[in-house]
């Protein structure tokens, strides 16, 4: 793997700040890349989890301007 100078650096202390290194941040990122099932396989656990949930959105819902203003998302 190649990386430009301030990538790298940039790469550094974003590590620092999180108070690792950028070796375990990158190992994180890639078994998190590489944990995941098929399509098929997520699909079923998002259906199983719709299923057993019980979510209740207190009759509140969305509306078109309020799904664009960035302070309602934060």
């Amino acid at each position: 793997m190649s990386l430009d100078s301030s990538t790298l650096a940039a790469a550094r202390e974003l590590a620092k700040s999180r108070g690792t290194t950028l070796n375990q941040m990158i190992r994180n990122y890639l078994a998190e890349a590489t944990a995941g099932g098929s399509p098929e396989e997520v699909v079923k656990e998002l259906d199983r989890l719709w299923a057993e949930g019980s979510g209740h959105s207190r009759d509140w819902a969305w509306n078109r301007e309020e799904s664009h203003e960035r302070s309602v998302l934060r």
